[in-house]
């Protein structure tokens, strides 16, 4: 997919509507808890101000529902995006009102001005043609920059794309970069690492990895289904019944591609899924009613890093266990240690193995972590994102 990014079109001076993802975790008092997503908008927005550009700033924010929220209000972006550029970035009191279109007809060079919410009108979400012909009357140029939104057809992510120049920022060139080349053209050997609670999650995209990788390790919550799947007893762990026969196929054709498909030997069971819980470790086909599995076990984190030490490109989506809880957290902080000390290409899917990353401290180890948990699931699935689809090609 090679699309058009900022650098590709001339835009001196130009006024320029970018979307970026400010769908950032707030705190009860309106304080941004995790700034993550504004940081990694600087570059864009920079590049844009070097320019010389206008720049017109949307976004949405948590699921308003198409009602004016004041608790979902980008306002705390604003005062953020502020602190971090060291200049001004004006806020609107609307979208495609009066206060939004007068603010954008009277932007200056070098000026940034960012809409309200743009969920707080339904018809974002419903991609209305109105709409997005409002929201692109107020610029020259369209500049696609939130990854974690590319997978949602809404006026703000493809709608104005067919009034305006569209490309991409400089966020979503890294993301096609990195994910793109990871899944065409890996460096080999090429391991993927899948965990989270369900296997209807990852369906598409184990089925899309086994065409593609050398090794695929499961961990998580889905790995039980595939124990199950085998004949044995889960005990309370989470489960899919009605997903048993396809990790029995899911299985059958790594092994007629020949892909290594490794699912845990032990697991770390506890009587209940929280904090102070009474736990043990056993072996994954032996665990007794009453109990439920939350973390893969040492030998398998022993098995997972002598596995990985062999990879070249190493793509990772889903926590091994319930990371939440610091006793079934170590599994999925052990493979994030040996993913940091890897001399591979090493790149995290978004979402909670982002966070999980994140909270181990080892962010800055791995070569690239996705912005966008969906977005990035479905990339992995070999979907196509219409909000990339809309950009120009190069």
């Amino acid at each position: 997919m090679d699309k058009k990014t900022i650098k590709d079109i001339d835009l001196k001076g130009k006024k320029v509507l970018v979307r970026c993802d400010f769908n950032v975790p707030l705190d009860e008092n309106q304080n941004i808890r995790d700034n993550t997503r504004i940081v990694a908008a600087l570059p864009t927005i920079k590049y844009l101000l070097e320019n010389n550009c206008k720049i017109i700033l949307c976004s949405h924010l948590g699921r308003p529902k198409g009602e004016f929220k004041p608790e979902f209000s980008l306002k705390p972006v604003a005062k953020e995006l502020s602190r971090l550029l060291g200049k001004e970035v004006i806020m609107a009191k609307d979208v495609i009102g009066e206060d939004a279109t007068e603010k954008a007809a009277n932007l200056k060079e070098g000026e940034i001005l960012l809409l309200e919410n743009v969920r707080f009108h339904r018809e974002e979400t419903d991609n209305d043609p109105e709409f997005s012909k409002k929201l692109a009357s107020m610029a020259e140029i369209y500049v696609n920059d939130a990854f974690g939104a590319a997978h949602r057809a809404h006026s703000s992510t493809v709608g104005v794309a067919s009034y305006l120049p569209a490309v991409s920022g400089f966020l979503i060139e890294k993301e096609l970069k990195f994910l793109g080349k990871a899944l065409n053209n890996p460096e080999r050997p090429f391991m993927a690492i899948l965990g989270g609670a369900k296997v209807s999650d990852k369906i598409g995209v184990i089925d899309n990895l086994l065409e593609k990788v050398d090794a695929l390790l499961i961990g998580g919550g889905m790995a039980y289904t595939f124990f199950k799947a085998q004949g044995y007893n889960v005990g309370d762990s989470l489960c899919e019944e009605d997903k048993l026969d396809l990790a029995k196929e899911l299985m059958q054709k790594a092994k007629d591609k020949g892909v290594k498909l490794m699912l845990p030997v032990d697991t770390k069971i506890g009587k209940e899924p929280k904090a102070g819980t009474e736990t043990k470790t056993v072996a994954c086909t032996e665990i007794p009613d009453g109990w439920e599995g939350l973390d893969i076990g040492e030998k398998t984190i022993n098995m997972f890093k002598e596995e990985l030490q062999k990879a070249k490109t190493v793509v990772w989506n889903g926590p091994l266990g319930l990371f939440e809880v610091e006793e079934f957290a170590v599994g999925t902080n052990e493979i994030a240690k040996v993913l940091a000390d890897l001399d591979a290409t090493t790149i995290i899917g978004g979402g909670d193995s982002a966070a999980a990353v994140r909270k181990a401290g080892l962010q800055d180890k791995m070569t690239h972590i996705s912005t966008g948990g969906g977005a990035s699931l479905e990339f992995l699935e070999g979907k196509k994102l219409p909000g990339i689809e809309c950009l120009q090609d190069k």
